[in-house]
């Protein structure tokens, strides 16, 4: 068993003593997730420790600490911080524009969409409604779009084929094209 998947299950049991070598161990891949993230969302101000570190206050505690292993950690780790990005935006959105404007779709791909920094709010919806609909699809969208992996990365996390991440990838942004630009 590799040590990170050993030192998730301890620090899941509740061992504290577990968790700053865990840490340790994560952060140089936890960065990389927040770098990529960062890229993702566009210009907004955040840096990639600060959301690294707003990300791990809002990791639960003990048994609610997902587990399994590293790869299916990393993959919490990239929502969460997706969730702090869609946070920061929403916040600054509403002290820069007094909050509650209709947003509009200026793009016409799902591309453009995603790199419209005023339109997270808007695909944090939809990525619920995508997890609800078809939670696999909406775990690829997590792990290749937002976490930065590669299609092998995202097989070998979720245990399936590339064929089939390929299939979800397809279903996925067609999902959240549509839903976006309906909204």
């Amino acid at each position: 068993m590799h040590e990170v998947t050993q030192l998730l299950q301890r620090a899941a049991a509740g061992d504290d003593a577990a968790r700053e070598p865990l840490f340790r161990l994560l952060y140089p891949e936890l960065m990389r997730l927040a770098r990529s993230h960062l890229a993702q969302a566009g210009t907004i101000s955040l840096d990639p420790g600060g959301l690294l570190h707003e990300a791990y206050l809002r990791l639960p505690e003990g048994s609610n600490l997902p587990d399994r292993n590293r790869r299916v950690f990393y993959a919490y780790a990239s929502k969460v911080m997706r969730s702090v990005i869609v946070d920061h935006v929403r916040e600054r959105g509403a002290q820069k524009r007094g909050g509650g404007e209709a947003l509009q779709p200026l793009g016409d791909t799902l591309a453009d969409l995603l790199a419209d920094e005023s339109l997270l709010p808007a695909i944090d919806e939809a990525m619920l409604a995508l997890e609800s609909a078809d939670p696999r699809a909406h775990q690829v969208v997590e792990l290749r779009y937002f976490g930065g992996l590669t299609e092998e990365t995202v097989a070998d996390v979720l245990e399936i084929s590339i064929a089939t991440v390929k299939r979800d990838w397809r279903r996925a942004r067609a999902f959240l094209f549509d839903y976006i630009v309906s909204a």
